[in-house]
């Protein structure tokens, strides 16, 4: 209060000599006239602009609209009464509820719609399985197996929808345990043997003895989506390396494969929910574009973050990064 008081006395004497040399006058009294206006027109200016008292709340302001840019929407701004800034607050606010109740509507909307898909699915399967027996003729044989794997794509684009929504509104529990990371990853590239012997693929592997804290079984899901994304794009005999081990603070997984690599122009969206690259939308390939972005919230529910290092036609890694236990 004192400095900007002692701020404005300097100032208006100085404006007031050089207005009054100026005019070559030097009659005193008009001068401490002059120097008296000149002194609470800028004290005003001083407190109109009160940055001391503002610099908090337009800080506040930008920090609340990082957060919606985030899709946080359970932020609000407490209101500076009298501030210029007043009203843009209140906008945000409005701004903030508004995004959030459309938020709230869009994930039910997206749980009930994979709920009530996986009902009828579960029937047409079973039928088309029905359809493939008593004496079926190979054609009918051929169409009900593209039934029954469409049908199934879709349940499996249910539960990917159901779950990365539970992910999303903190509905899916995040129980934590210890446990050994490396023979988790041995155990999935077990699991997944029909398919990568299936195009002649011997992974190789660099696994530490490593425990990581996290729930198991949403990343076993991790493991498996990278996994399965690295046998489908890549070719015949080609190789896939996976390697786990620990840093200053954090464990890295890499996921590395020889296959059709990632255009720079993709690699920005690839964990975009639906979002799939040209090629991967040919439907022999499969996929339903939710696979990574399911990877990429769990990953970072977890503290930890997911990169991609891609060649278009030689190679892609992913590269994922945990916390230490």
């Amino acid at each position: 209060m004192f400095f900007v008081v002692g701020i404005a006395c300097v100032v208006s004497r100085v404006l007031a000599v050089f207005i009054f040399k100026g005019m070559g006058t030097s009659n005193d009294l008009i001068q401490y006239l002059v120097s008296v206006s000149i002194f609470f027109f800028f004290l005003w200016l001083l407190f109109q602009l009160k940055p001391e008292d503002n610099e908090d709340y337009v800080t506040s302001i930008f920090d609340t609209l990082r957060n919606v840019s985030q899709g946080n929407f359970n932020v609000l701004i407490e209101q500076n009464k009298g501030s210029r800034f007043d009203e843009l607050a209140v906008r945000i606010n409005e701004m903030a509820k508004e995004l959030g109740s459309m938020e709230r509507l869009r994930q039910d909307f997206i749980s009930n719609i994979s709920h009530e898909f996986q009902s009828p699915l579960t029937s047409i399967i079973g039928y088309a399985t029905l359809l493939r027996k008593n004496g079926a003729t190979s054609q009918q044989i051929e169409y009900a197996t593209i039934i029954e794997e469409e049908s199934k794509r879709l349940s499996k684009l249910a539960d990917n929808l159901l779950l990365l929504s539970a992910l999303e509104t903190d509905a899916a529990p995040m129980e934590k345990t210890v446990y050994r990371l490396d023979r988790q990853l041995e155990n999935v590239i077990l699991l997944l043997e029909p398919q990568w012997s299936a195009k002649n693929i011997e992974p190789e592997t660099d696994l530490h003895k490593i425990e990581v804290l996290g729930n198991e079984d949403l990343l076993k899901q991790v493991w498996i989506n990278l996994l399965v994304n690295a046998i489908k794009f890549t070719p015949e005999s080609g190789e896939i390396q996976v390697s786990v081990k620990s840093g200053e603070g954090s464990i890295e997984c890499h996921i590395a494969d020889s296959g059709i690599g990632i255009a720079p122009t993709d690699q920005m969206r690839i964990f975009e929910r639906f979002y799939k690259v040209d090629k991967a939308r040919d439907r022999s390939i499969g996929g339903n574009g939710l696979g990574l972005s399911l990877v990429k919230k769990i990953v970072e529910l977890h503290g930890g973050n997911i990169t991609v290092e891609s060649v278009l036609g030689r190679r892609t890694i992913f590269i994922v990064t945990l916390p230490s236990k």
